[in-house]
């Protein structure tokens, strides 16, 4: 009789965690299945379809007379903050335009985007940190999309490490249902986007020059939320992408290059 009970016990937990799994997967559905409250809308659906395009416009744009990039003014250490559901990859080809004007860039070192938590960001910000002391001077932090989020919440708790925030369709202003993902984000992240772990005061402008690179034909986040209003930002720019362009648009990776030599 005695020899059964380890069986049993382990039967025991294996329920145990099959009910857990069950609730989490019930809580998650309930999440991503939410009504759309009055009010905020993300982009109407032609311009989500237009998404579609972004590999033809980075080739039509490669196609254009290339303008020999310029040598940075001084070198810079970048760090590259992926989008939502992302891989750093995603942004390879915007560290090698801002490598080939002399840039130090690094990703942020976490693998896929699917989130934040408060563990996830205590390590970008321990990662941001050691950088800025190994580098010898603060970091320019380029977040597109929810990196975006991430890069003005770390500059916020470590204003000391951090020389320029660039934001790249980052909804960051307004309501956070004005965008196409936020149920998918729910699903992912496990958790309303009104309590994030991070980023509940997303609106208020890190301590640093803080720029926001939006897109009128974003197809996922509200130009509007990209943009952002007086106060939230110090300058933003128009750009002609689609929300997936900004990670390989030969146009915005100029646009940050300058930017990094201006500041």
């Amino acid at each position: 009789m005695f020899r059964h009970a380890p069986a049993m016990n382990e039967k025991g937990q294996a329920m145990a965690r099959l009910v857990v799994l069950r609730d989490e997967i019930a809580r998650r559905h309930a999440l991503a299945f939410q009504p759309r409250p009055d009010g905020p809308r993300g982009p109407a659906w032609e311009r989500l379809l237009g998404e579609l395009r972004t590999p033809v416009e980075h080739w039509q744009a490669t196609r254009r007379p290339r303008v020999a990039a310029e040598p940075a003014v001084a070198s810079r250490p970048v760090m590259l903050l992926p989008g939502f559901g992302t891989h750093p990859a995603r942004m390879k080809p915007l560290g090698r335009v801002l490598e080939a004007a002399g840039h130090r860039v690094s990703d942020w070192g976490l693998g896929f985007n699917f989130g934040p938590s408060e563990e996830r960001f205590e390590r970008l910000c321990e990662r941001v940190v050691a950088m800025a002391r190994k580098e010898g001077e603060p970091l320019v932090l380029v977040g597109w999309s929810l990196g975006g989020i991430f890069a003005r919440e770390v500059a916020r708790m470590h204003p000391e490490a951090v020389r320029l925030v660039v934001t790249m369709g980052t909804p960051f202003s307004g309501n956070r249902r004005a965008n196409n993902a936020w149920r998918a984000y729910q699903l992912i992240a496990g958790h309303s986007v009104d309590e994030p772990p991070i980023g509940t005061e997303m609106s208020a402008k890190p301590p640093v020059p803080t720029v926001a690179l939006w897109s009128a034909r974003d197809g996922i986040v509200s130009p509007r939320s990209a943009c952002g209003r007086k106060g939230e930002r110090d300058l933003a720019i128009p750009m002609r992408c689609t929300h997936l362009g900004f990670a390989a648009h030969p146009d915005v990776a100029g646009m940050v290059n300058r930017l990094i030599a201006a500041y």
